[in-house]
């Protein structure tokens, strides 16, 4: 459907000649809340409090390196010059860089202080998930991250449910279109809350949690990504495919096979709260009360056999 609304300004705040764009405020603030997140629940289970701030210090600057290099890979002839490749005020920021740039750097943390990668990596990830709900609202005042033309019975649809300042974004280049990063936000949500139900209901072994987190995301992500018009593309033999579809077929597939690994091999031998599979935690009362009666039993059982 035609349109004629103007899109918002991409500017946050100007600090004297310094612009300071929505997307870059959005993005730093999802990656604040996510340190308040992860910290608080890093406390919970026994980690430092500084222990995400010092992660943050590495993984942030990581991430966007790996978000900008995988972006820039896919869109190489669309930079002329060093200072267009790392200019990301407007955009050109993809997560799966993101998050293989920031997991590599959490994974040799851990190494380095000496602490379970799972168990980090359970407890981020639901943070990760607040930082992407609040960055596709920077890909909204973007105008990035959009589907195809809507119809005009959808447009009748949204404009019965969605609020106008949405309405009125949606218009780019005079037609509406469909608000993926809307989906996207949305379907994030959901596996938020899908994350916490595992965190503080079942209780899974440790990895679970982040494994279900790219399993789940990925599974948006792959049925999202065919609705968008601005997809970076991978030619593979002679078929080309949207990049992001076929990296969320192998994250499912992978964490699917590491999931299943990790049990049948034993290495997956503690829930997420630190409790050993099989119930008690090493030393604790109740395993010595337990051992000791089965000693208990052990000996009544000889003595009958010596009768």
């Amino acid at each position: 459907m035609y349109c004629t609304q103007e899109p918002y300004d991409r500017v946050f705040i100007e600090i004297g000649s310094l612009p300071i764009y929505w997307y870059g405020f959005l993005i730093m603030m999802g990656a604040l809340i996510a340190l308040v997140v992860a910290t608080q629940e890093g406390k919970r289970l026994g980690l430092h409090k500084d222990f995400f701030v010092d992660l943050l210090i590495f993984a942030v600057p990581a991430a966007i390196v790996g978000a900008r290099l995988y972006y820039v890979v896919f869109e190489w002839e669309r930079y002329n010059s060093l200072m267009d490749i790392i200019d990301i005020r407007e955009g050109g920021l993809a997560i799966h860089g993101a998050l293989l740039f920031s997991v590599i750097t959490a994974y040799f943390y851990a190494k380095v202080k000496e602490v379970s990668f799972w168990k980090i990596a359970d407890i981020a990830a639901p943070s990760l998930l607040i930082g992407q709900i609040l960055g596709r609202w920077g890909n909204f005042m973007n105008q990035e991250a959009y589907g195809g033309p809507i119809s005009e019975q959808a447009y009748q649809n949204f404009h019965q449910y969605l609020p106008n300042w949405i309405m009125n974004q949606m218009c780019v280049d005079g037609t509406y279109m469909h608000p993926t990063f809307l989906y996207e936000s949305m379907w994030n949500v959901l596996v938020l809350v899908l994350l916490l139900i595992l965190r503080y209901k079942v209780n899974p072994r440790r990895g679970v949690i982040f494994l279900n987190y790219l399993i789940w995301y990925s599974v948006g992500r792959f049925f999202i990504e065919g609705m968008r018009t601005d997809s970076l593309y991978i030619d593979l033999f002679v078929v080309e495919l949207r990049t992001a579809q076929l990296v969320s077929i192998l994250l499912i597939a992978g964490s699917l096979i590491v999931m299943f690994y990790r049990k049948q091999k034993g290495y997956a031998d503690e829930l997420y709260d630190g409790t050993p599979v099989g119930g008690y935690k090493k030393g604790s009362p109740s395993k010595n009360k337990k051992a000791n009666q089965q000693k208990n039993v052990k000996k009544k059982n000889q003595k009958g056999k010596k009768k």
